[in-house]
């Protein structure tokens, strides 16, 4: 038996014993999109498919270097840190990197711990979009750093002078991946033997960097596959001495990491793109417009779970290619959300805000809430979300040094104060009217400017902890 033949517990036994196994491997995610997990004996396994097992809840109250929160409510020292049921996902069986024969099989929080994990909460968001008749869809796309470095040599350079695998910027380079061909060929293999395939991979630009597109697919099983990459891409880089980084800004020198995710809806009864309409201009349907203002009303409120980080805000400067506006365009790769127009099976969105070290899981959760509640208080028209009674009341001007009211410009080689690209989050206008052109005005979440844009068929388109992580 293959190991994604496996459906179900019958299964997952099944494929235990053909292969005479001792043990499995079993992980879950926390919080941050680490995967935590062990070796299962047998017996052990065979046990937890029937009735479950637990595991100890501390790992959703602490951060990617194991330092606990100081703020958490569902666990901590006030609880003693017990352990929390867990059930262990047949259908999620994969065969894994370099160990012959071995599987891997996910898990996730049952009971009270299954309000905050994260996958679960995901799950109950696509359950809604389900019950106003829809399937999501999905597909991931990072920007990593490798190093020339192990775990061990970058902690003896105190994190610093990191030598990546290639130097200067050099992106699409048909040199360095044919250069690299083995490097490449092996993130292939990988992606292909654990069932998280690749579209796409070059190099992209900045020294050691490359970008993987994964392929599309429904969009729970698009956040376990990137949560997967991620993972299996860091033991890869380790097994041959070097390491790989989804930081979302590792240095202030070159621009940051993004983990841009594509987004279309479909149709359950018709099995049709909820997002195509070929006779509305640039194929964009009412659900799609519907669908992109939630996406751009709520993008400050969650903010915080596609930027989880302090490191994730060192890349939100302007003219580093990330967004720092709830913007919208079409194939406008300068705005938070591009449009692109396409056919039946293209027609989609993308969310370029994103960063690569948002928790995968929260990530894809954090894109569908939003647009499914704007959908769901609107069928025919763009309205105002009652979730403005949220936005936060922030000052409008600026509190960089020189007080001078405007968004901050800042060199590339320099963060931006604090209080601009942190603290600061104004309120946005979501775009009014449902004719063919939709005006689409915003005052920007990071600073303090107006942006406009209309859509129109001529627009254009700490260091050490996530490092070693």
């Amino acid at each position: 038996m293959e190991a994604r033949e496996v459906k179900t517990v019958a299964d997952a036994k099944k494929i235990v014993e053909e292969r005479k196994l001792s043990h499995v491997k079993v992980g879950l995610f926390d919080n941050d999109g680490v995967m935590r997990g062990k070796y299962m004996s047998k017996e052990k396994f065979f046990s937890s498919l029937d009735g479950g097992f637990a595991f100890c809840d501390v790992v959703l109250g602490w951060d990617v270097k194991d330092q606990l929160y100081d703020n958490a409510k569902y666990t901590g020292w006030h609880t003693g840190y017990p352990d929390a049921p867990v059930r262990i996902l047949p259908d999620t069986c994969r065969d894994v990197l370099d160990e012959d024969g071995m599987v891997l099989f996910i898990a996730e929080f049952t009971g009270d711990a299954e309000a905050v994990c994260p996958r679960a909460t995901l799950r109950r968001v696509l359950e809604k979009a389900e019950a106003m008749g829809f399937d999501a869809y999905a597909a991931l796309e990072y920007e990593f750093f490798i190093f020339d470095e192990t775990p061990h040599s970058a902690r003896e350079k105190g994190f610093r002078n990191m030598k990546t695998i290639t130097p200067d910027w050099f992106g699409y380079s048909m040199i360095r991946n044919s250069t690299y061909s083995g490097l490449y060929k092996a993130i292939l293999a990988m992606s292909e033997a654990m069932d998280f395939p690749i579209e796409g991979i070059h190099s992209e630009t900045g020294p050691g960097v490359i970008e993987a597109a994964l392929a599309v697919d429904s969009a729970k099983n698009a956040a376990d596959k990137a949560a997967l990459f991620k993972t299996y891409m860091k033991v890869l880089a380790q097994k041959n001495d070097m390491m790989a980084t989804f930081m979302a800004k590792w240095t202030n020198d070159y621009p940051g990491q993004s983990g841009h995710i594509h987004l279309s809806l479909r149709d359950r009864n018709s099995g049709k793109s909820a997002f195509y309409d070929p006779d509305a201009e640039l194929n964009m349907s009412d659900i799609q417009r519907h669908f992109l203002a939630g996406q751009q009303r709520l993008m400050p409120q969650f903010l915080c779970m596609i930027a989880p980080t302090v490191n994730s805000y060192t890349r939100m400067i302007p003219g580093f290619w990330a967004p720092t506006d709830a913007t919208w365009g079409v194939e406008n790769r300068t705005t938070s959300l591009r449009v692109i127009p396409g056919s039946d099976k293209s027609q989609r969105i993308e969310y370029r805000l994103g960063a690569a070290d948002a928790n995968l899981i929260w990530h894809s959760q954090q894109r569908w809430l939003p647009a499914f509640m704007a959908l769901s208080k609107n069928s025919n028209r763009l309205t105002r979300l009652w979730v403005t009674l949220m936005t936060w009341n922030t000052p409008r001007n600026c509190n960089c040094p020189a007080h001078c009211g405007k968004p901050p410009r800042h060199s590339n080689t320099q963060m931006p104060p604090k209080p601009c690209w942190v603290r600061r989050l104004s309120s946005i206008l979501l775009p009014r009217g449902s004719g063919k052109s939709v005006n689409s005005v915003n005052t920007s979440p990071i600073g303090n400017s107006t942006v406009t844009s209309k859509l129109s068929r001529t627009e254009h388109g700490t260091f050490s902890n996530n490092l070693a992580g």
